[in-house]
């Protein structure tokens, strides 16, 4: 693959910060690379650069090949630019998204991160980190309900991350594509990871058994949800 092809893998969930027994999902992420020890650095700015999720994602990718390191806002912080275009993959963790997003934007993260991307940084992130991407998400960022917030608009539509572990998730996303109040796009459960490459995607995978991937539109005045098809992740020595 032409590692200078855009590319974006958005978690529903997963990866070391959920499933730190079954690393398939980060795999598959620093394969994407193309090179034997990637530099990957982990963004926890939905946490709030939380120090124990930043000690879990060491913890996780010191096992694996590869370069990690982190970068943190708020702290004394780096050149940005610098920091960010040198690596092979950006991933981006979960927490809050609307708050995640208006630090990045104080920082002016957005336009550096889409310089990353057009440069063939692999951007990739779970729950808040795999939907910033999108141009909506649904989001639980509030704590009164889940609602359509704005995000970078890197990828075309809205997604939908834990789509089969909350129990409102599923209802509540249908309801809004169908009124109009967020765009139709990708429900993604647990444990799947959806990979474009520029606006297309290129595979949809799964750590776990069973996962799926929807995809969720108005049709004839009707939500419609269709299952798209998936890879489950086979790696000799993972759980």
């Amino acid at each position: 693959m032409d590692q200078t092809l855009p590319q974006i893998i958005a978690m529903g969930g997963g990866g070391f910060s959920q499933e730190p027994e079954n690393p398939r999902l980060d795999r598959y992420i620093l394969a994407q690379t193309g090179t034997p020890n990637p530099r990957v650095c982990f963004l926890p700015t939905a946490t709030g650069d939380a120090d124990r999720y930043i000690v879990n994602f060491y913890t996780a990718f010191m096992k694996l090949n590869c370069q990690p390191t982190h970068l943190a806002l708020f702290q004394r912080t780096p050149d940005l630019r610098a920091t960010l275009l040198s690596q092979d993959v950006i991933y981006v963790g979960g927490g809050n998204t609307k708050s995640m997003l208006g630090v990045w934007r104080e920082w002016d993260l957005p336009n550096i991160l889409r310089e990353a991307w057009r440069a063939g940084v692999i951007l990739a992130g779970v729950s808040a980190g795999a939907v910033c991407w999108f141009e909506q998400a649904l989001s639980d960022s509030f704590a009164e309900e889940l609602t359509a917030i704005q995000c970078l608009g890197f990828i075309k539509g809205s997604c939908c991350p834990h789509y089969n572990s909350e129990p409102e998730r599923r209802p509540t996303y249908q309801r809004l594509v169908k009124e109009g109040q967020i765009l139709p796009g990708l429900a993604l459960d647990e444990g799947v990871a959806v990979h474009f490459i520029g606006q297309e995607i290129h595979r949809l995978v799964a750590s776990i058994q069973g996962a799926q991937a929807y995809r969720v539109e108005v049709r004839d005045g009707e939500v419609m949800e269709d299952v798209l098809p998936i890879e489950f992740l086979e790696y000799p020595d993972a759980n």
